[in-house]
């Protein structure tokens, strides 16, 4: 017992004895505080509403899935699949018929143009002189060509309108056919035909074309004065023997009028 205490009484000594003793044998504060649940951050969370709010956000998120439209899609889905499968048809094997007619025979569309060989094409649009009401009419656009059969060597114009192929415009090019430009273009050509069968009978009319560009209208200029001098020879040849052949029927008619007097004359 030290000296400081040699001057108190028995019982304060006990009793301070007694204090320190307790102290000593008493558990330190850390340790007590380790026995309480620690304090977490969803708890520290918890305490100002996070947690809650989660919670309800979640809530709120299943409530919008299970109503309104989504809910009905999900629905509506399901029922389909169902109804799939239920109406699925059985698997069958492969059912095989053969056809009643056979579509293997090409048919071919004769044109009247086989034995013609092309000279001149290019792109532009036609009219037609209408008399009656003296005003131009569009006749179609498409392709002009100039043909040249193999076999008389004439050529012939003949247009036809895209798509339908419908001809809008067939004739030779005769020596008589004047092309002259058309007033204000330099684009565009006039020219007068005596016998167009387009429309199926002959027919005289007064046509005219247009081209994209003067040059293009300068290549059909000479292409068609081109075709008119070949046409020439070929026509007057033509016209020629057309000429000849009644005066060689005359001149047979008159050679057995004369064998016949000749045997009159014999025979008296």
């Amino acid at each position: 017992m030290s000296a400081e205490n040699t001057d108190k009484p028995i019982e304060e000594v006990k009793v301070e004895e007694t204090s320190q003793e307790t102290a000593a044998t008493a558990p330190a504060p850390a340790a007590v505080a380790d026995d309480k649940p620690a304090v977490t951050t969803s708890s520290v969370f918890s305490m100002f509403g996070g947690g809650a709010k989660k919670e309800k956000k979640d809530d709120d998120a299943d409530r919008g899935d299970n109503s309104g439209s989504a809910k009905a899609q999900r629905e509506a889905a399901a029922a389909a699949k169902e109804g799939d499968d239920e109406e699925a048809p059985p698997e069958s094997e492969d059912i095989h018929f053969e056809p009643v007619v056979h579509l293997t025979e090409k048919v071919e569309v004769k044109t009247n143009e086989e034995s013609e060989e092309q000279l001149f094409k290019m792109r532009a649009k036609l009219f037609k002189f209408v008399r009656e009401t003296s005003e131009w009419k569009e006749r179609g656009t498409g392709d002009v060509r100039l043909l040249k059969h193999l076999e008389n060597g004439k050529t012939r114009l003949v247009m036809r309108r895209d798509k339908t192929l419908k001809v809008c415009a067939n004739h030779y090019i005769v020596p008589e056919m004047k092309l002259s430009p058309n007033v204000g273009s330099d684009r565009s050509w006039v020219w007068n035909a005596a016998a167009d069968v387009s429309e199926g009978e002959p027919e005289a009319v007064t046509l005219a074309i247009r081209f994209a560009n003067s040059d293009n209208a300068n290549q059909f200029k000479d292409a068609f004065i081109k075709a008119q001098k070949d046409n020439e020879a070929l026509f007057g040849s033509a016209e020629a023997a057309e000429t000849a052949a009644p005066a060689a029927e005359e001149t047979k008619e008159e050679a057995k009028e004369e064998a016949k007097e000749e045997v009159k004359e014999v025979t008296s």
